[in-house]
């Protein structure tokens, strides 16, 4: 796996979650989800990929129309976990 380009994807991703806003209760849900998720990726914790990439899938269905710019980045990260075999 490429770490920099996940890692420089994963900084767009968070920077694109910060931009949010004007959700739903679920949808702030998943965005804090996903932002702890990104930033353990980033940091390199211990995560579960799993619930992490189940997350994704679900932020790409619900963002895809308000947030396109977010969506390819999460699946762009999605595709490069799914590839490492994560």
């Amino acid at each position: 796996m490429n770490d920099k380009k996940l890692e420089t994807l994963l900084e767009q991703v968070h920077a694109e979650l910060q931009k949010v806003d004007k959700v739903d209760a679920d949808s702030v849900r998943l965005l804090q989800d996903l932002k702890q998720d990104v930033q353990g990726l980033l940091d390199k914790a211990d995560v579960e990929t799993p619930s992490i990439l189940e997350r994704m899938q679900r932020a790409m269905e619900q963002f895809e129309v308000d947030h396109p710019e977010l969506t390819t980045l999460i699946s762009e990260v999605s595709s490069i976990l799914n590839n490492a075999g994560i």
